[in-house]
């Protein structure tokens, strides 16, 4: 992550996704879990310093399916 890469459109997609899987797989959990934490603080600077989701104040709610 981090590098934005521009493909070519007469590359097929198949090929591109099997690019970016390979990539994905060949990290590590931490690498993984870094990137994700990277792109929460983006996520935050373009919505202007809000996080896109905030805490309600109900703590964990767990509730089961209605059948």
């Amino acid at each position: 992550m981090g590098r934005l890469k521009i493909y070519d459109i007469n590359i097929p997609r198949e090929s591109i996704l099997a690019e970016r899987e390979e990539r994905y797989l060949n990290r590590s959990a931490a690498q993984k879990f870094f990137a994700l934490l990277k792109l929460n603080r983006i996520s935050v600077q373009m919505n202007g310093g809000e996080p896109l989701k905030k805490p309600q104040g109900k703590g964990i709610i767990i509730s089961k399916p209605i059948s």
